[in-house]
């Protein structure tokens, strides 16, 4: 080969290089832009908690996962050419996959919600609350139902002789700091039970006991009156040496004390014989705790039971409406006129 032509594959050599690099330029940049754009269509929001502490390669690797940003490395990239690495601030926020990805940076760099509402509807269970909380950014998963309540019973003395939380969060709507201590969140639980039950249980014998009934009377039974009859029902069986038989301590146990996203709380035949201290079927006399956080209406009605020459109740399908009978008879004979 002659030098002209060395010299040609030369040129020709670093032209295709040079191009090779520019074309690889304009796609680097390409994607960084294309990363930068919105990852949906779908303009729904979805909760996003930055907790302290967090790194933004975590926080990258979170937004990715909920779909909020095409490329973490685009995030990380951007989070570095911003500026922005250190100023990622912890709280709660709503973002949108429609957003993009400098909008959802400049959010999450501004500071989110420090304080959060949350309301805690009648019947919820110790557990369904400890969900909630944790979706709200509250507390951790677990923290409420994990958490040691013997370290309180000096200041609420009525704890020592419990072992559960599970009936003293009254239902109410609440305002918590983000990211709270469990101490501080059970303690304003614990405030607002003593100013809005405790009051009306304190001077009760067997007030513990009371409130069970007050936790099967909330989910038993919707009507004031029809409450406080069965109440007396459940007072009558209990003196008679009969089980209470209450369908909604059997579907706590089903459930595992969650009733909001439980699949089958349903009561059959088959299940009368689960194996659980809170089947009422199975075992005569009260369960270890309450099933449920019952309000100030179903606690009136376990205060206030109404005599009456029932044995029996149940709730008439499509109408809720309660019917009760005197004997088992009259039961089978409404089972199968209203179930």
């Amino acid at each position: 080969m002659n030098p002209p032509e060395i010299k040609r594959g030369l040129f020709n050599f670093r032209f295709l290089g040079v191009m090779g690099a520019i074309l690889i330029f304009i796609f680097v940049v390409a994607y960084f832009f294309y990363g930068l754009q919105p990852n949906s269509a779908n303009a729904g929001f979805v909760q996003f908690k930055i907790v302290k502490g967090e790194g933004f390669r975590e926080i990258g690797a979170r937004l990715s996962q909920s779909a909020l940003i095409k490329s973490i490395s685009i995030f990380k990239i951007y989070s570095l050419i911003s500026g922005r690495v250190q100023k990622f601030q912890p709280g709660l926020y709503e973002l949108s996959g429609t957003m993009s990805l400098p909008h959802i940076v400049g959010i999450l760099t501004s500071g989110g919600k420090n304080e959060v509402t949350v309301m805690i509807p009648e019947g919820s269970t110790l557990r369904d609350i400890d969900s909630m909380l944790s979706s709200a950014g509250v507390l951790n998963a677990g923290g409420l139902i994990n958490f040691p309540i013997q370290v309180l019973a000096e200041k609420h003395s009525y704890l020592a002789s419990v072992a559960s939380l599970e009936g003293f969060i009254f239902p109410d709507t609440y305002r918590f700091q983000f990211n709270s201590s469990s101490s501080d969140v059970v303690g304003k639980f614990l405030d607002n039970f003593e100013s809005k039950a405790w009051t009306f249980l304190q001077n009760q014998k067997d007030w513990y006991r009371t409130l069970i009934l007050a936790s099967y009377l909330e989910r038993e039974v919707p009507d004031f009156a029809d409450r406080q009859i069965v109440a007396g029902i459940l007072l009558k069986r209990l003196k008679i040496g009969m089980p209470f038989q209450v369908d909604a301590t059997l579907s706590y146990a089903k459930c595992g004390g969650v009733f909001r996203n439980c699949a089958n709380p349903v009561v059959s035949v088959k299940d009368l014989a689960f194996p659980s201290p809170y089947n009422t079927y199975l075992h005569f006399g009260w369960t270890p705790t309450p099933i449920v956080n019952p309000g100030q209406e179903a606690i009136q009605a376990a205060l206030t039971p109404k005599t009456s020459p029932y044995l029996y109740y149940l709730s008439a399908s499509g109408s809720g409406d309660t019917i009760y009978a005197r004997t088992l008879n009259e039961q089978n004979i409404n089972r199968a006129k209203y179930l």
